[in-house]
Order: C-alpha cells, then structure tokens, then sequence
C-alpha cells in the first residue's frame, strides 16, 4: 500500500522549530557552566566539546539508524532524546547542590538527539527534492537552501526566546525547552505516516555502505574544509574581535549580520547554484570563504585600531557566510547522487561526521594557531588551506556524479511532496 506523503512545508517548519528549542537552552550553557559550577573556561570547552562531539561525531550512526529503521522512527526518537537531555540539564539544578555529572549527562543527551533527528530530517528533505516537480528550465532553490533559511530563522528566534525566559532561571529555560520539543514529537508523530517498517539497506549494499564508496568518503573528507570554515564564526572571529574595546556588542552584532545576510542571500544564491551547475558553486563557494580567511589574515598583521579591526572580521564574515551559502547546500543537494538507488541515511550521515572531526581537530590548532604573536595570520592561513584543496579537488568529484532520472529514485518512508 502507498504511503501518504508528507508536506514539504512540515518539513522546513520542523526545522525551524528544532532550532529555536536548540538555541533558546544551548547557548546558555556557558553561561551557567561559569555561574553555577564554577568552571573555568578549559573546562566549559571541553563539556561543550563533548556535547558538540554527541551530536555531529554520531550523525553517522543517526543516518545508519534512519536506513535500518525508518526516517520517522529516527527523528521521533531524537525527539525524545532531546526532551529527556533538556529536563537532566533542569534536574541537575534542582538537586539539593547543583550536580554536575548530571548536567554533563544532559548536554551530551541534547547531542544525541540531533544526531538522530537530522539526518532522518535530511533524508525527507532529499525525497522531497527528488519527487519535486520540474521546474521547466527555470532555476529555483533547492529545498536544502530552504532548510538553512528556516534553521538560521530558528538560530535568531531562539536565543531572543531563551534569553526572554532566562530571568525566571535556566531551569525554566530548560523546562520550556523540553516542552517544546514533546510537543514537536507529538505533532510530528501524526505529521509524518508510518512507514512499511523496516528499511532495505540490508539487503541493498548494506547499512555502512558510504564507508565503503571512495569517492563519497574522499568528497566527505574534502567538503569539511567547509564546515571547518563556517565553525570560524564562533571561534576564530570572535577572538579576533576580543582584541577591541567593546568585544561583546561587536561579537553580538557579527553574528546579527551573519543572519541577516542568510536570511536574504541563501535563496538567491542557491538559484545562482542551481543556473552553474554544483561544480562551479563549490569552486565559488570555497574560494569565498578562502577569500575571507585571507581579509583575515591581512587584519591579523595590518588592522590596527578597533574600527580597522572590526571592519576586517565583518567582511571576512560574510565572504565565509556567503561560501557556505553555496557549498553546503549544493553539498547536500549532491548526497543522493552519489548514493543513486540506496538508502540515503548513512551518505548524510558521514558527511556531518567528517565535519565534525575536522572541526574539531581544526579547532585545537586553529585556536593554539591564534595565540601564536610571531605570526599573526597563521591561523587564517591555516584555514583557508583546506578551502583552497577543495576548491580544486571537490568539484571534480561532484562533476563525475551523474545526476540520476526521477524514475530510480529509491522512495523513502513518509515521501514528501510540495
């Protein structure tokens, strides 16, 4: 029996929804890490670097798990992961002394559930994209593009959200923040048909399949230097900006005009993409963000006052903006291409994993590099290295990847439909 399809628009607001309970508890973490337990600032990167590492280190598993089992199971069961991370993160400050082991237990928790929900959410995303119908010539966004439109909307609601409720406590906070995502659960739980239950990757290649596809294991590795990049806004930029009188306003109003330019260029851009092909938008898309490393670097040894300062840090921010505008969309776009009639899950899934290795090995040295007075620039160049590797390299993986007719595209349980 056919499945019912399931609306493109539940899709993208699920999306939105997820980010704005993710960012109205995470990004006080820090905070009550600082306030409540009293650790110092290694400490407090290294907690977050677990959560960090919970989340995209195991998106592979998450992917594996959405073949094997179904994308709605998946995305249900990170629901309830995040639900139970958020209400350990209030326990641990309800107990008679705050108990840290169990707010670690939650942040990794809230980790957890993301590397269930989001690769099931792509693996929808993707099969709405196949079943879409033809645009007749024309250029239009991907509905990846899409995707990062209603994520960053949810990025800038969320934290205004949490930042609103954090003077009643972070327990409140991280109460509402579970309540939000069991109402998530709930509706997406009628939202999306059940599927046929299990799925085929047994016997169709095997669930670790993308492990054994060289070539989307080498595209994979290179594409990190992406991800690498765009994690610099929060921590290579902000140091950079550390250096001026009012780090704070200027850190805050970054990360402002990093939003406002998603929100209006990531649909334009990516309909540019869609006209040029994906080859030549990674090539463009890394080469930007390359681009905004080297304004860095220049910043790094040249600028000097905060206005130079800033001005440097702001325009490399949103040429790294812009580039992961192009790449990471079109990246994701291609993931079923090189998956052809298997199961997607687990292609999406070592994507993010890749990137979340590489950021944060990147990290470690990008943030020693920093520190390093002899040579100012040497942490932008070592970033924008990689970029430079894949702006050769990627696009001529992604041009060997023939894009496969309507007709051989695998269905996904709950198919998604505009």
């Amino acid at each position: 029996m056919r499945i019912p399809p399931t609306r493109t628009p539940v899709l993208l607001g699920t999306q939105l929804l997820f980010n704005v309970g993710f960012y109205a508890v995470v990004p006080f973490l820090a905070l009550v890490l600082t306030r409540d337990f009293g650790l110092t600032a290694l400490a407090v990167g290294l907690v977050l670097g677990i959560r960090t590492f919970a989340q995209q280190g195991l998106f592979l598993v998450g992917g594996v798990l959405a073949d094997r089992f179904g994308a709605r199971r998946v995305i249900l069961l990170g629901c309830a992961m995040r639900v139970a991370g958020f209400a350990t993160l209030a326990a641990a400050l309800l107990a008679p002394t705050p108990a840290l082991p169990l707010f670690v237990v939650g942040t990794v928790l809230t980790g957890l559930g993301g590397a269930l929900f989001s690769p099931g959410l792509n693996v929808l995303i993707a099969d709405a994209e196949a079943r879409r119908p033809d645009a007749g010539g024309r250029s239009r966004a991907s509905l990846f593009a899409w995707l990062s439109v209603t994520g960053e909307l949810g990025a800038v609601i969320g934290p205004l959200v949490g930042a609103a409720l954090l003077g009643s406590g972070f327990v409140v906070v991280a109460l509402s923040g579970a309540a939000l995502f069991t109402a998530i659960g709930l509706f997406l739980r009628v939202a999306l048909p059940p599927g046929p239950g299990r799925r085929t990757a047994r016997t169709r290649g095997g669930a670790w399949r993308s492990l054994r596809d060289r070539r989307f294991v080498g595209f994979s590795v290179v594409h990190t230097a992406d991800l690498l990049a765009y994690n610099q806004l929060y921590l290579a930029l902000p140091l950079h900006l550390a250096r001026t009188t009012d780090a704070a306003a200027a850190t805050a109003l970054m990360f402002a005009s990093v939003s406002v330019l998603t929100l209006a260029l990531q649909l334009p851009l990516s309909r540019w993409a869609g006209r040029v092909g994906a080859a030549v938008a990674l090539r463009t898309g890394y080469a930007l963000s390359a681009t905004g490393f080297g304004v860095l670097a220049v910043g790094a040894t040249a600028a000097t006052g905060d206005a130079a300062v800033v001005s440097a840090v702001f325009v490399s921010a949103g040429l790294i903006a812009a580039g992961h505008m192009l790449a990471n969309p079109t990246a994701l776009a291609l993931v079923p291409r090189f998956a052809a009639a298997l199961p997607t899950g687990s292609f999406f899934g070592l994507l993010a994993t890749c990137g979340g290795v590489a950021v944060l090995g990147g990290n470690l040295v990008s943030g020693a590099l920093s520190t390093w007075p002899a040579v100012p620039a040497a942490a932008a160049a070592f970033l924008a290295l990689p970029l430079v590797v894949a702006a050769v390299a990627t696009p001529r993986l992604a041009a060997r990847v023939a894009s496969p007719p309507r007709s051989a595209q695998a269905p996904f349980e709950g198919a998604v439909r505009d």
